[in-house]
């Protein structure tokens, strides 16, 4: 499940980091919403973007304490990560206000690692090992995807202009890029993770 969750969550974090700014343009600039707003909100975007997989990392393994009868451990975790989480907002505000959804996601991270380390003492083997990696290679694919992906966006931005259809076109086309790029990544690297996919994308071709 937590391969799976990097799978999906991974690529979509490195999506949503190097396409911010158009995403946020797309989505919210008009009438009052000014260049300089965006620039503020995809910055914040970014920074949580680092988080994403292991917020969704979390909220998987917090259903497993709970299966295993042991709530107290998660609700434990929760309660430190929101006095951590108030430390690093005060230490990141300085930097703008991306230091906010920065520290969420450094507590994220944190956190998650955290209910990793109490389930492998719980029940012992988590399989470690092969999940780390997975997600390192899903990593190295989503890498593959961010790169694809900013650069076709640039492109479509520079040759379409900035009307409404022109900036959904260049991200849905970008996205679509790095989308391929990242299957074809996992497909060359191994990743496991991209065999049910296929699976699912052949039976409803059949």
């Amino acid at each position: 499940g937590l391969r799976q969750m990097a799978f999906l969550l991974l690529p979509a974090g490195a999506a949503c980091a190097v396409l911010a700014d158009p995403i946020v343009r797309l989505v919210y600039e008009r009438g009052a919403f000014t260049p300089r707003q965006t620039e503020v909100v995809a910055e914040a975007l970014a920074a949580f973007s680092l988080g994403l997989a292991f917020n969704g990392a979390m909220l998987m393994l917090n259903r497993a304490f709970f299966s295993l009868q042991s709530p107290w451990l998660p609700t434990g975790v929760a309660l430190a990560n929101l006095g951590l989480n108030a430390v690093l907002d005060a230490a990141f505000y300085p930097l703008g206000v991306w230091g906010i959804p920065l520290a969420t996601s450094v507590v994220n991270i944190v956190g998650a690692l955290a209910l990793i380390e109490l389930l492998r003492r719980r029940v012992g083997d988590v399989e470690a090992a092969e999940t780390g990696r997975s997600a390192l290679l899903i990593l190295l694919a989503s890498g593959a995807l961010a790169v694809v992906a900013r650069s076709a966006w640039q492109g479509l931005d520079a040759a379409l202009g900035r009307s409404l259809g022109a900036q959904l076109t260049a991200v849905a086309l970008a996205l679509a890029a790095g989308a391929l790029s990242y299957l074809v990544g996992c497909l060359l690297l191994g990743v496991r993770e991209t065999r049910p996919l296929l699976a699912l994308l052949g039976g409803r071709r059949s």
